[in-house]
């Protein structure tokens, strides 16, 4: 069965100097502050579209990993995953590094390896974000 998932925006202003609130409509679970400076220099208590993409990858690349791993046959004991979004103005997003750190017993590095890379390859928000030309992943296998 399909879902749908709803987010709202209201923005005041123009790019620069305007402001505005996202409002995560389907969960209820908050509303949040966005804007230029947030978005292009530093955050200062305010999100971004490139925080909110960092969000949705990192947990969705998490739930595929385990799918996988789960589908294997393997136990996860702990994911923790990263996503850092990388926006350039003029350019876009230029880059997204994940970062996965995992405890799984039992697993090899190779077979940790091949299954980070499929989670990769194969989580939906990865798949949406195909257009994003340098996704790179660094996962580490801890004991």
């Amino acid at each position: 069965m399909a879902t749908t998932r709803t987010a709202t925006t209201h923005w005041e202003g123009n790019l620069l100097q305007g402001k505005g609130t996202v409002a995560l409509e389907s969960s209820k679970v908050g509303t949040y502050d966005v804007n230029w400076p947030a978005r292009a220099e530093q955050p200062g208590g305010v999100t971004s579209p490139e925080e909110l993409i960092a969000a949705a990858h990192s947990s969705c690349y998490s739930m595929a990993f385990s799918h996988g791993l789960a589908g294997k046959g393997h136990t996860v004991e702990a994911l923790d995953t990263r996503a850092d979004v990388t926006f350039q103005p003029g350019e876009g997003i230029t880059g997204i590094a994940l970062t996965v750190k995992a405890r799984v017993p039992g697993l090899s590095e190779e077979e940790f390896q091949a299954a980070a890379e499929d989670a990769k390859k194969n989580c939906p928000v990865s798949q949406a974000l195909a257009g994003v030309k340098n996704i790179t992943l660094a996962a580490e296998l801890l004991a």
